[in-house]
């Protein structure tokens, strides 16, 4: 009765500190506002990983088992979402100067990234049905995939939108700007595709 917490904890890592929806929104509001900034959306987005994990592990996955169709149209209407947040980073300006003229999204903009991002549905349910014992009580194996992947965002969070501030302090207003965007833009909607094909 157990959950296999190293195991669990790299797979965590790796899935939290590669590209993904979250990682390039990060980045990219990073860039946009600077560092300092964007902390409350960080926070927001850490923490909004929580809204999902919590039902899961209470039993959403016995939902899913009597209305499969629920979760597939969540899933496109996910996807659906992320390509459309895609498509505004893709359209965004870096602002060297960070006037106060537009606000920087907040705490409460981060907590939706993650209900809304297949990747991070996929990653929590591969958490629960690989990592943990059947007959683990729920309130342990839910605590302990929680403090896992809180502990992860904790650590490379921070890191992509501080990455995102640091290139755009490089790029920003010059030609090479349009391109990244596009590329940032490219690659949420790569890794979304990814997950849910």
């Amino acid at each position: 009765m157990s959950v296999a917490v190293i195991s669990f904890g790299v797979f965590a890592a790796s899935q939290v500190g590669t590209p993904g929806p979250a990682n390039m929104a990060l980045l990219a509001t990073g860039a946009r506002f600077g560092f300092r900034a964007a902390l409350p959306f960080v926070a927001g987005v850490a923490l909004g990983k929580q809204l999902i994990i919590w039902p899961i592990g209470f039993g959403l996955m016995e939902l899913a088992e009597t209305v499969p169709g629920l979760f597939d149209a969540l899933k496109w209407v996910s996807a659906a979402y992320i390509c459309w947040l895609a498509w505004k980073v893709a359209n965004l300006r870096l602002d060297p100067k960070r006037d106060a003229v537009t606000q920087p999204p907040g705490f409460a903009a981060g907590l939706l990234v993650h209900p809304l991002n297949p990747k991070a549905w996929a990653m929590i349910v591969a958490g629960f049905t690989n990592f943990v014992t059947p007959s683990t009580p729920a309130l342990q194996a839910t605590a302990t995939i929680a403090i896992c992947l809180l502990a992860a965002q904790a650590v490379f969070h921070p890191i992509w939108t501080y990455a995102g501030d640091q290139i755009a302090q490089t790029v920003a207003g010059k030609p090479a700007e349009r391109y990244l965007m596009r590329t940032l833009a490219a690659l949420t909607v790569a890794s979304v595709l990814y997950v849910v094909l």
